[in-house]
C-alpha cells in the first residue's frame, strides 16, 4: 500500500500540531523567553512541513517499507525524520536565540521527546484507511 499525496499532507499537518506545541515548551523552558519559543516554533511550521512532506514521499517509494509494514519500519522511519528535524530545529533555533549552547540543548531534548511522539502518531495514521492506495493497482 502506498500513500496518496493528499494523505501525506494531511499527515504532515497534523504531525506538525504536536510537532510545534512540543518546540515552543521546550524553546520556552530553555530560553526563558516566550517570544523566541514561539518564533522558533512558528517559524518550523514553515520549515517541517515543507521537510516532512519530502520525508513522507521519500519513504513512499521504499519498497522495503511498505512490504514490512511494521514497528520496525515505523521506528527506522522515525529515527529518520527526527535526524532531518533536530538539524532543522538546531539551525532554526540558532537563528532566533543567537546562541549555540540554547540551539542544540533545543535539538537534543527533542531527540527524546519527538522520537515518542512521532512513533505514536505514524502508529496512529497505520491504523487510518484513508488516503491508502494499493500499489498493486496504481501500478
Amino acid at each position: 500500500m502506498k500513500d496518496s499525496h493528499i494523505r501525506s499532507v494531511i499527515k504532515a499537518i497534523t504531525w506538525r500540531m504536536v510537532g510545534t506545541m512540543d518546540t515552543i515548551m521546550l524553546s520556552y523552558f530553555i530560553t526563558g523567553k516566550m517570544s523566541t519559543a514561539i518564533s522558533i516554533g512558528f517559524t518550523e511550521v514553515f520549515t517541517k512541513i515543507g521537510l516532512y512532506y519530502l520525508h513522507e514521499r521519500a519513504w513512499n517509494n521504499l519498497a522495503w517499507l511498505r512490504k514490512h509494514k511494521s514497528r520496525l519500519g515505523a521506528f527506522t522511519k522515525s529515527i529518520s525524520w527526527r535526524i532531518t528535524g533536530t538539524i532543522d530545529t538546531i539551525l532554526v533555533s540558532f537563528f532566533f536565540s543567537k546562541e549555540m549552547d540554547k540551539a542544540f540543548t533545543i535539538g537534543g531534548l527533542e531527540l527524546f521527546t519527538k522520537i515518542g511522539f512521532y512513533y505514536l502518531h505514524e502508529r496512529l495514521w497505520d491504523k487510518i484507511a484513508w488516503g491508502k492506495i494499493d500499489s498493486r493497482i496504481s501500478a
